[in-house]
């Protein structure tokens, strides 16, 4: 069995505000010690449950925050960016090193939604993501691009706000939620002894979902995106096959979530690199 953990760090345990998942500040160093026990007892309950290997994907802002020095030495971490499939890279992988179950750790709600530091790839910018019409948080649109290769969605952690989102994109998951939603920079926080037993928990028991599937054939995706400013959209739609769809919108249409994942991140590459300091 092999299962591969997608971690993000704003829905990591303690995380309520930007200091604490923004390098180099006090806070994120306090932080990540957090964040990786939340990793460390995914990775423990599931090798309770029976896995085999386990790879850790380091999937937030610089991709290098989890404490590598401090991980569960039975697992192995990807570390760094520049990947092909960015936060989930890994379900593409062939034969044997294919996993059979993902995990998103220290996951969030998406864009214009509620929840502790919500947000869809960029911290500000986006306001709200779309695919096919359905809402689309970044556990949504991982879970698609995992579906394509047959690989289940297992568990999802994250604030209780995360938890229902997951409900609705794998409904089959175990959740942990780990905080409760105040305000997009409030929570109430459980300890991380707490925590930790209950993700070890979980994963223990998310085990044994971890059989993959036949690869779903669900396109084509359109997926439209809505920005927080205008010129924005003229620089999303240099990305080719993205057009205007409204005065903050934009969508495109993808024949497979690969492709799909792969434009959505020329897109937030670009809006990123058009935003000046302040106004946006």
């Amino acid at each position: 069995m092999r299962i591969l953990i997608s971690a993000d760090m704003e829905g990591a345990t303690g995380v309520t505000w930007p200091a604490d998942v923004l390098p180099g500040t006090e806070q994120w160093q306090r932080c990540r010690h957090m964040f990786t026990s939340d990793v460390n007892a995914a990775i423990a309950g599931f090798y309770d449950g029976g896995a085999d290997e386990v790879l850790v994907n380091e999937a937030h802002w610089t991709m290098r925050n989890l404490l590598l020095e401090q991980l569960d030495a039975r697992a192995q971490m990807l570390t760094g960016r520049h990947k092909d499939l960015s936060m989930v890279e890994g379900v593409q992988y062939e034969g044997h090193r294919r996993p059979d179950g993902v995990a998103f750790i220290g996951y969030h709600t998406g864009a214009g939604t509620e929840g502790v530091l919500a947000h869809t790839y960029l911290a500000n910018s986006i306001t709200g993501v779309w695919v096919n019409g359905e809402p689309a948080s970044e556990g949504r649109l991982n879970a698609l691009v995992a579906a394509e290769y047959g690989v289940p969605v297992i568990l999802v952690t994250g604030d209780d706000r995360t938890a229902l989102d997951a409900h609705t994109y794998a409904p089959d998951a175990y959740t942990v939620g780990v905080k409760d939603y105040v305000s997009r920079y409030a929570a109430v926080c459980r300890p991380p002894t707490r925590t930790a037993t209950d993700i070890k928990a979980a994963a223990k028991q998310a085990a044994a979902l971890a059989v993959r599937h036949a690869p779903a054939q669900a396109g084509p995706f359109t997926v439209e995106v809505e920005f927080d400013a205008a010129h924005l959209v003229g620089a999303a739609c240099v990305v080719p096959s993205v057009e205007r769809c409204g005065e903050r919108r934009v969508q495109y249409t993808a024949a497979t979530m690969y492709e799909g994942i792969r434009c959505f991140k020329a897109v937030t590459t670009l809006v990123s690199a058009a935003v000046e300091e302040q106004y946006g």
